[in-house]
């Protein structure tokens, strides 16, 4: 009976000592994987990264300590040695706590993105933590062609170390935080605007390095290329350079392609100039894509810096006439139609066109057009016939003067001779919805002014409601 007591005892205790052993194996086989905050603690190259985590505004080693999944691009103790020494910082805890808190941000992608998610897609954006002007997300340019970096400044030395909340990019130097003028200068697609703008007059680098709000629509090489059509950028004076860099430049506002989107169609002001020093109309149509002067289409939007966006775009907008903006603006289709195919002995599209003056047939600009819109003909019992619908459209016609809704006597009439040759008067303010009214050579008062001040490089754009007659 002893013997089988202790054979049950002995028995119990093996069980026991087995279990215990499974336990043990159990606990040193389960591992688990570490966060982002807890990886970066366990690396000593990366030691410069925690401190600086920890000294930011935001709480910043709690929130990457968090569920994420966040793609974190880690500078190294060299790349912050380096970072300091470049601005003039002693130390790490020299760095003002809110501005080392955006440049961290601007390493944080808020999703799990391998190196091989962005060796599929070459190059491109996305975007960081980091906030740019009305708290848009700053972007980060990449390029996977030749190895991966980012804003072609930072190389990747190890990818892909995973974390339980994401995954960790380990690269060689700290993203500063990007103005437009260093997207544009980190982006090989923008190497001709680079050039262009260093080349140009009114020192249009610093410029948009400047605190903006720009937004600039960025000719790409391709664009540049077909513009220049074989002359060179160096044989482009510089002056005209400027102007035409500057049309494709919003100040004051960071316009979104989603803003443009959500508006529809209409005009903007760039920092070109054009007749009286009054600022380029820009026109924009997102029916189908987002289109600029109904030429230029947008390729790549709301790519964010620190001081506004840019939108790239295929197609270098050129400084535009008021045909431009007739031919571009769907409003004006059926005007178009009238200048054009239902009156081919005058070429107005031509006419109206010009920027010299002293033409044989002494029609010159500047040119004010009173615009009809589509509606406005189909109000018409009938459109005329060839020689007297002439004669009606050269009586929407003012030469040689550039009159802006500023220059009309308000309150008051206004009085100028047209093309054709009698008088129209134009009186502010205008009723019910008019800006104002206008008596055309046929004595009739029910026209009104509906929209002003479509500014282009030979004239200016007023939106009439109805078609004027002449006498």
């Amino acid at each position: 009976m002893k013997t089988k007591i202790f054979i049950i005892a002995l028995f119990s205790l093996s069980l026991f000592i087995t279990s215990c052993s499974n336990d043990d194996d159990n606990n040193n086989n389960s591992t688990t994987t570490p966060n982002i905050v807890e990886l970066a603690l366990a690396t000593p190259d990366l030691s410069s990264l925690v401190a600086a985590l920890n000294r930011a505004d935001g709480n910043l080693t709690t929130v990457l300590s968090g569920s994420g999944p966040f793609t974190v691009l880690a500078p190294t103790n060299d790349a912050f040695a380096n970072f300091l020494t470049a601005n003039g910082f002693a130390s790490l805890d020299a760095v003002p706590t809110d501005v080392l808190a955006q440049v961290l941000l601007n390493h944080v992608i808020m999703a799990d993105v391998s190196s091989s998610d962005l060796i599929s897609m070459g190059s491109g954006y996305t975007s960081g933590s980091a906030s740019g002007p009305d708290n848009l997300n700053i972007s980060i340019y990449f390029d996977a062609t030749n190895g991966v970096t980012f804003n072609n400044t930072a190389m990747v030395t190890t990818a892909d170390v995973n974390a339980s909340n994401g995954t960790v990019h380990i690269i060689d130097t700290v993203l500063e935080l990007p103005s437009i003028v260093d997207h544009a200068v980190a982006n090989p697609s923008f190497s001709n605007l680079v050039a262009a703008l260093g080349a140009a007059d009114g020192d249009l680098v610093n410029v948009l390095s400047t605190d903006g709000p720009f937004t600039v629509l960025a000719p790409d090489n391709n664009a540049f290329s077909t513009f220049l059509n074989g002359t060179a950028l160096g044989d482009v004076d510089t002056a005209v350079l400027s102007q035409l860099l500057l049309n494709h430049v919003i100040i004051g506002s960071t316009v979104t392609s989603s803003a443009l989107v959500d508006a529809g169609t209409g005009y903007t002001n760039t920092g070109a100039t054009g007749p009286g020093d009054n600022a380029l109309s820009l026109y924009y149509n997102t029916s189908n894509g987002v289109v600029f002067n109904g030429v230029s289409t947008v390729t790549q939007a709301d790519v964010v810096g620190t001081n506004g966006i840019i939108h790239a775009v295929d197609t270098v907008i050129d400084i535009p006439t008021v045909v431009t903006f007739a031919t571009a603006d769907p409003t004006f289709s059926t005007l178009v139609e009238a200048l054009t195919t239902l009156t081919p002995a005058t070429d107005f599209a031509s006419i109206l066109s010009r920027t010299e003056i002293g033409n044989t047939d002494m029609i010159n600009p500047d040119f004010t057009v009173f615009a009809p819109t589509n509606d406005a003909f189909a109000s018409l019992a009938a459109i005329p016939a060839e020689g007297p619908l002439t004669q009606v459209l050269l009586h929407h016609v003012i030469q040689e003067a550039n009159i802006t809704s500023s220059m009309l006597n308000n309150p008051g009439d206004t009085t100028a001779g047209t093309l054709e040759g009698d008088n129209i008067t134009i009186t502010l303010p205008g009723t019910g919805n008019n800006i104002a009214n206008i008596t055309d050579g046929s004595g009739a008062t029910d026209i009104g002014i509906i929209a002003v001040d479509v500014q282009a490089g030979n004239g200016v754009i007023h939106v009439i409601n109805k078609v004027m007659i002449n006498n």
